[in-house]
């Protein structure tokens, strides 16, 4: 398969989800998720700084993509972002769970294959320790939903999980 279509495939596909996700949750959640692939680009920016990885031209779709991989960041990651938060928002156990496995499974599995097939070389970071960076972007953007939805209006929230507010307001009673 060509290269520079799985990249594209990689930014486009997860965007064509979201005609299955409801246009509160999408309103409810896209701000985490812009966060998320601001910190996300961020740390490519520190990468690129301290080479601890190089993006190799088969992962470079767009001009200024040596430095992010605008696939993963702006596909991948953030729809990813979007329906992580939908699916396990207020279970928090749930969702560092999912975290872990997606972010391991990515790391030591899709990195590596990656690495192989010459998308990018990890030089001075190992695969661990970009585990540790996912998984504390993470629990920073769980910390920021928090902060979030005291913002997010109440039609927003019913529009969006009628039964999350339900669920709220026993534990509120209780």
């Amino acid at each position: 398969m060509n290269a520079h279509a799985l990249m594209w495939g990689m930014l486009i596909v997860p965007w064509l989800s979201l005609f299955i996700m409801k246009p509160a949750s999408i309103r409810r959640f896209m701000p985490v998720a812009i966060v998320g692939a601001l910190l996300v680009t961020i740390v490519f920016e520190i990468a690129h700084a301290f080479r601890w990885w190089t993006i190799l031209n088969k992962a470079i779709i767009v001009p200024w993509g040596y430095i992010t991989n605008t696939a993963y960041v702006y596909g991948f990651f953030l729809i990813g972002t979007l329906w992580i938060f939908k699916l396990t928002y207020h279970k928090f156990w749930l969702f560092l769970l999912t975290n872990l496995v997606i972010d391991g499974v990515f790391q030591f599995g899709m990195d590596p294959l990656f690495e192989r097939a010459g998308f990018y070389r990890f030089e001075h970071i190992t695969h661990w320790q970009v585990f540790l960076i996912m998984i504390s972007i993470a629990l920073l953007l769980y910390l920021y939903q928090m902060w979030q939805e005291g913002s997010i209006s109440h039609e927003v929230k019913e529009k969006d999980d009628p039964y999350e507010l339900q669920f709220s307001r026993r534990q509120k009673a209780r």
